[in-house]
């Protein structure tokens, strides 16, 4: 049965980021993720969590400046310093917030680079990915890294789930693992039933949005009926996130989730 996560940056933005984790109470979920919380003094959101009822699932490790495009560090040659920064406050956020999983970005290739820039990325990106394990492993935690698609954040670093896949097998280090986006996938890779049947072993959070537009999954490109029990099937026992934007209000659009899998649990 899966376990279906709400996401508060982009579910229930009809109302102010403090009340959304009541609204994701009351529409039925007990646990949230985000994209940042960095904006919020871990006490508040703390407490907020706490009033609520929900606990907070996942989170993404400082994306360096959002505001000038920068879209994570952890692959920036020269940024290493403010990367290991970045994850220790993370770090300090997780311990606040008793938040499991840490999504680590690996950035964006500079418009005309040399060609040697990837390569040179990677080498940053393995090194980075090291240590940060290390560090959350000390602190019990565990790292995610997520392929992206490239419509979405030209761009961005790491899109194929094979390239993912080897990172994780080149780090070598238990606790890192795969950050399932079934939306990312589709869009830049496809397969998802025998990739979920494949990755399942190295997967740590998976998540869910339409196709082609990032609404509700209950229309387009995919089944997620389908995918649901195929997950369900292979013995996937981790967090769901609905990571989609909604049409209109949030709560008005959540039928999806008992006409795709009446067992699901919130």
């Amino acid at each position: 049965m899966p376990r279906l996560a709400a996401n508060l940056t982009m579910m229930f933005n009809e109302v102010a980021f403090e009340e959304r984790f009541d609204a994701a109470a009351r529409a039925g979920f007990r646990a949230v993720e985000f994209l940042f919380p960095y904006d919020w003094p871990s006490a508040h959101l703390a407490q907020w969590m706490t009033n609520a009822g929900v606990e907070n699932v996942l989170f993404n490790l400082p994306p360096g400046d959002w505001n000038k495009g920068e879209r994570g560090l952890a692959a920036l040659p020269g940024r290493e310093i403010e990367f290991r920064d970045g994850f220790r406050k993370a770090l300090d956020y997780a311990q606040a917030l008793g938040t499991p999983r840490l999504h680590v970005m690996a950035g964006l290739v500079p418009p005309g680079s040399d060609t040697g820039i990837r390569e040179r990325m990677r080498s940053t990106y393995l090194e980075n990915l090291r240590w940060a394990a290390d560090e959350a492993l000390q602190a019990n935690r565990t790292i995610l890294i997520e392929p992206i698609n490239p419509r979405d954040i030209p761009g961005y670093w790491l899109n194929h789930q094979q390239d993912a896949l080897d990172v994780i097998a080149l780090v070598g280090a238990p606790n890192l693992r795969l950050q399932f986006d079934l939306y990312h996938a589709q869009i830049v890779d496809g397969d998802l039933t025998r990739r979920i049947e494949r990755q399942v072993g190295v997967t740590g959070h998976v998540q869910i949005a339409g196709v082609p537009d990032r609404h509700e999954p209950d229309s387009g490109e995919l089944s997620i009926a389908h995918l649901l029990a195929t997950l369900d099937r292979v013995g996937y026992t981790g967090w769901v996130g609905c990571e989609y934007r909604p049409r209109g209000l949030t709560e008005a659009g959540l039928g999806w989730i008992a006409a795709a899998s009446p067992a699901a649990r919130f």
